[in-house]
């Protein structure tokens, strides 16, 4: 099966083609050239929100691992600000809602044209809305650990391009029978940030509108191979929550919640040790996966 990784020369490209590679046929599209370690994988330069682009990279392709995006909300007033004030370039106001809605809509339109039958996309967390506030106004928390059906709060453009790609994927599976799935990984922690977070560990000082998520690269590559490998036997469009097996907190899960936020006990009671606030029940019902590396690992 011939395999399109768009958004390759990103930090999760090299793990989401390590993850494939000697059993599909790859082929990596993005703006600037992969790393050196994909090198001998052919490359099609191109941007997403062009859609010849978005044509070449598809042709001939039987499935694509939709990894491009614009990782932020390029218009979101304190980041613009903290950017100012660093001297640091900034981007166009709309460079977050047009990469992640209209690229996506680019790929999905050339990917209905040359007849591909799975597109799998990393999705974010950030689909609640619990990250990049802007009101002020605390996240709306209904039930823990949040899963796939909870409730949705977004005020930032990332976070409304991540649920927006999600709809979208939906629609092009009604209307053109393509079979789309999402996941919705917490920050994404390659192996050298995992031992980072263990050599800075300390008991938690605050509450964390974040909710103590991540997943690690390699993990997250392993849950978005399986959702390729099983597509045809999973619903043809779903979603599905992807963290580690744990927090990103030194002490137990429970007890930062009683510390900082005991309003929110009532809905925690099932929350044991270091659980995640995110649940990957759904992952691991359906297809079996089970986050296999976690930051404790490299603990003292």
């Amino acid at each position: 099966m011939k395999v399109l990784i768009t958004g390759a020369s990103g930090r999760f490209g090299p793990f989401m083609a390590a993850a494939l590679r000697g059993d599909y046929d790859l082929v990596l599209t993005s703006r600037t050239a992969p790393p050196a370690a994909l090198a001998d994988l052919p490359w099609v330069q191109g941007d997403l929100n062009v859609f010849d682009d978005c044509r070449r990279a598809v042709e001939g392709v039987e499935a694509i691992m939709h990894l491009g995006a614009v990782p932020s909300p390029s218009d979101h007033p304190a980041l613009r600000a903290r950017r100012e004030a660093e001297g640091q370039p900034q981007p166009s106001l709309d460079a977050t809602m047009h990469t992640n809605i209209m690229g996506t809509y680019y790929l999905l339109m050339a990917a209905v044209e040359a007849g591909v039958r799975t597109v799998v996309m990393t999705g974010s967390n950030c689909a609640f809305g619990h990250g990049y506030r802007i009101s002020g106004r605390p996240f709306p928390v209904r039930y823990l650990p949040l899963d796939e059906e909870h409730p949705s709060d977004v005020e930032d453009s990332y976070s409304y391009s991540k649920l927006a790609g999600e709809q979208l994927l939906a629609s092009f599976t009604r209307a053109y029978g393509l079979r789309t799935y999402m996941t919705r990984p917490s920050g994404i922690c390659p192996p050298e940030r995992l031992k980072g977070m263990a050599a800075s560990a300390k008991p938690a000082s605050g509450w964390s509108e974040w909710l103590f998520g991540y997943v690690p690269s390699e993990d997250l590559a392993d849950l978005q191979r399986l959702i390729l490998e099983r597509a045809d036997d999973l619903p043809a469009h779903d979603v599905f929550v992807a963290n580690g097996a744990d927090s990103t907190l030194l002490e137990p899960t429970r007890d930062v919640i009683a510390r900082f936020r005991p309003d929110l006990l009532p809905l925690a009671e099932g929350i044991t040790g270091h659980q995640a606030l995110f649940s990957i029940e759904k992952a691991r019902r359906t297809l079996g996966w089970e986050p296999r590396r976690g930051w404790r690992e490299y603990l003292p």
